[in-house]
């Protein structure tokens, strides 16, 4: 009798995982399950093996300025029109007081006047404080008025990697976490009177 394993397949490629490591489920999990029982009359179950979770390290961003061809979607979006992006960036790191129509308006209206970048670099300092990431590759403000589109991107792919994808919005995101039981990325600070 062959053994069935399309469940382990389908477990290893739901979380996006190299091929390799969908090879290396599958046989494990065949390896198990030829192994033979102590007690012959009880068919064994074989459990897959837990998610893989990123763990990124603390302090250090998890992409570089300019790996932007990461998330090639993003980076077409963000080279067409970088208000969109910076209005989900801003929303999220607002924890949703920010809508991202009005961030990304009020992107477009200080870029039209040449000083989108000054607005941009106050988010991307408060990412920074968010995650405890280091003013890298230079200040901020550099990076938002030299390489805007990819300071963007980078932005963008931080928070997405961190567990907060910036295209659904906060409210979106708040729900994912309650629903699939996960800690947020980052806790809104609440300020007492």
């Amino acid at each position: 009798m062959p053994i069935r394993t399309p469940h382990i397949i389908k477990t290893c490629n739901s979380v996006n995982l190299p091929h390799i490591y969908t090879r290396y489920c599958l046989y494990q999990f065949q390896a198990r399950a030829m192994k033979p029982s102590n007690n012959p009359s009880k068919p064994k179950t074989v459990s897959p093996p837990p998610p893989f979770v990123k763990k990124f390290p603390e302090g250090q961003w998890t992409s570089g300025l300019c790996d932007c061809f990461e998330d090639p979607s993003n980076c077409l979006i963000t080279c067409c029109c970088p208000c969109i992006t910076f209005g989900q960036i801003a929303e999220i790191i607002d924890t949703g007081n920010t809508s991202c129509g009005l961030a990304g308006l009020l992107y477009y209206a200080t870029a039209s006047i040449g000083c989108g970048w000054l607005y941009a670099c106050t988010y991307r300092s408060k990412l920074r404080g968010l995650f405890s990431l280091p003013e890298a590759p230079c200040a901020d403000w550099l990076v938002q008025c030299c390489c805007c589109a990819c300071s963007l991107c980078q932005e963008y792919r931080e928070l997405k990697n961190r567990g907060a994808d910036p295209s659904m919005g906060w409210q979106a995101n708040v729900d994912k976490w309650s629903r699939e039981k996960l800690q947020p990325p980052f806790v809104a600070l609440v300020m007492d009177r």
